[in-house]
């Protein structure tokens, strides 16, 4: 998949903290008021690609890291085609305001009389929200899909938005009759999938790429590599895909 640690609200349970002697609760954060697309059209490349940057996630597998550890940005016309051609685009709006340390300069504004309130009751769509969690996923339309780029901006992470985007994949797919699913992800990104109602293959299946040797005779030469740090994963049961 790509890029970020990014990506995945709402997966861990309410964590409990001590004050003073005393045992509470620690909710999780609520999401602010969104708005869900599923037109692929909503979607500008350039805002998007803003949001890769944002979320430091990456179209490559093995992506290009600074010495900050910052992913290399997305080719744009590239994430053009891979938008056209994606069979589901998932993309999660909200106002500007409810975004913490969004930069401005990022952010459409509601300029006029009331300010900052307009902005808070105003309901959110894709013109006048701000790009803050976006998946696409890639089928051959009759038997298979895969999911790829779950991500959300990071300051609204852990606050459900990231399964929201795989619910509405999934919800999707089956209803199209598509039940063969699965997940590229990384180590770090396995337990928001299986909190989505992914688990492990159970035909055991591992995932390799087909990539050119560094040390090939001949630029036609290929090698087939295991890619260790990934992990294909498939929905374990199709009651999970229920939402």
């Amino acid at each position: 998949m790509a890029v970020a640690a990014a990506v995945h609200g709402g997966y861990l349970p309410s964590k409990f903290r001590s004050i003073s002697g005393k045992t509470v609760s620690q909710s999780k954060p609520t999401p602010p008021p969104l708005f869900i697309s599923t037109n692929p059209n909503d979607v500008i490349p350039n805002h998007l690609k803003n949001l890769y940057s944002l979320c430091n996630h990456s179209c490559h597998r093995f992506p290009k890291l600074n010495s900050e550890g910052r992913v290399e940005p997305v080719d744009l016309n590239k994430l053009r085609k891979a938008l056209h051609h994606s069979y589901i685009v998932v993309s999660v709006f909200t106002r500007p305001v409810f975004v913490p340390g969004l930069v401005p300069e990022l952010a459409p504004s509601l300029t006029g009389i009331g300010g900052d309130w307009i902005g808070k009751v105003v309901p959110v769509t894709p013109s006048n929200g701000e790009l803050v969690g976006f998946g696409r996923a890639v089928s051959d339309s009759g038997l298979t899909a895969a999911i790829y780029d779950v991500m959300v901006i990071p300051s609204l992470r852990r606050r459900g938005i990231g399964r929201k985007i795989v619910q509405r994949m999934l919800r999707i797919l089956v209803n199209r009759d598509i039940y063969d699913i699965a997940a590229l992800c990384s180590d770090q990104e396995k337990p928001f999938f299986r909190a989505c109602g992914f688990g492990d293959d159970v035909l055991a299946s591992t995932t390799m790429m087909y990539t050119r040797s560094a040390s090939a005779d001949s630029e036609d030469e290929q090698i087939v590599k295991y890619a260790g740090r990934k992990l294909l994963l498939a929905p374990s049961l199709r009651g999970n895909l229920k939402t």
